[in-house]
């Protein structure tokens, strides 16, 4: 795994019809919009945010854990209203003994239905096996949550299993997640056929 090539500077990905760039403050509406929607973390491990504050400062965080290493959150936005951020995706979970990377992703409501989620997910995964490196790329996802694992399975993805009662989503308790992953073995051959 080529580490700097993810944290040295921030890396601007672009696909056919998305660009993947750095969450900036003028951006807060619309982070805002997406955070404060409880429909969009009906599904994640993440608690919706009805202070326009405290999104401001989640903005901040996000400079943060990317100058710590720890994390990449790109905004989502099509090449069509590149002003727009219509969703967030992002790296974590480092692991470089193992060459591994887990993924989430989540849109503005607005913005479901459209394959933007899909098509982010490309990118990245492109960009983490071609560019970083990785070995393996992996997303949790909750048993309920269909369109999430349709997402996973439209890019190469397997379903490996589910692990029950293992971890502490915030405002969901204790829950079974499944896991989905895809090595770089697999993807290579998905881009060979």
């Amino acid at each position: 795994m080529n580490i700097q090539m993810v944290f040295d500077q921030f890396p601007n990905l672009e696909s056919e019809d998305l660009l993947l760039r750095k969450v900036e403050l003028n951006n807060l509406k619309d982070v805002y919009a997406i955070y404060s929607n409880d429909h969009v973390f009906e599904y994640c491990g993440i608690i919706p945010k009805h202070n326009i504050e405290t999104v401001k400062n989640m903005i901040g965080h996000f400079e943060r854990d990317f100058t710590k290493k720890a994390r990449v959150k790109w905004g989502i936005f099509t090449k069509e209203e590149p002003a727009k951020l219509v969703g967030i995706i992002e790296a974590m979970d480092f692991n470089q003994k193992v060459s591994m990377v887990t993924i989430g992703y989540f849109l503005a409501e607005s913005s479901w239905g459209k394959g933007i989620a899909s098509k982010a997910v490309n990118a990245l995964v492109k960009f983490l096996f071609e560019t970083v490196s990785v070995n393996r790329v992996q997303a949790e996802v909750m048993p309920s949550n269909g369109n999430s694992k349709g997402v996973l399975l439209k890019n190469g993805f397997l379903k490996e299993g589910i692990i029950r009662q293992a971890t502490i989503w915030s405002g969901k308790g204790i829950v079974d997640l499944e896991i989905y992953g895809i090595l770089k073995g697999d993807y290579n051959k998905g881009q060979l056929s």
